[in-house]
């Protein structure tokens, strides 16, 4: 009776040693989309950049550098890059041109990708510029003569 009583407190310990060697790792994934292009960095916590691919990189193409297809080439490779560093989740950034509404094409289908290949995404931000005022604008001090 205690020798079985020792043994189930050796099987729990083991469990959570087992438990605490599987370490997460976390890292942003900075995504620009534009209309034209879609470029991936891959950053961990401090912002040292640890990949970077774009579009042009996968396709000699240009009409195709913004294609979600491309996107989704592009967010494999940075999945390798990332399972070789050992990181396993990310915070997503996507950035657009300023002032556009909607990203680009490729965002949506880069974070579908990296879902598939394992990762686990914890928060996805928009941090595209809004412009606040802008340049002044033109006509001088009467203003514009229509």
């Amino acid at each position: 009776m205690v020798e079985t009583k020792l043994n189930e407190k050796e099987i729990i310990e083991e469990k959570i040693e087992k438990k605490k060697e599987k370490e997460e790792r976390i890292a942003i994934l900075n995504i620009y989309t534009t209309f034209n292009n879609t470029i991936i960095n891959l950053t961990d916590l401090s912002g040292k950049s640890i990949s970077k691919f774009s579009g042009g990189q996968s396709t000699k193409q240009s009409r195709l550098k913004a294609n979600p297809t491309i996107a989704m080439f592009i967010a494999q490779r940075i999945a390798e890059e990332a399972k070789d560093n050992g990181i396993t989740s990310f915070y997503v950034r996507i950035r657009s041109e300023t002032g556009q509404a909607t990203p680009g094409p490729g965002a949506h289908a880069a974070i579908k990708s990296l879902t598939r290949a394992g990762f686990k995404i914890i928060s996805i931000i928009d941090t595209t510029r809004m412009p606040r005022g802008g340049p002044k604008q033109k006509g001088g001090r009467r203003g514009r003569r229509v």
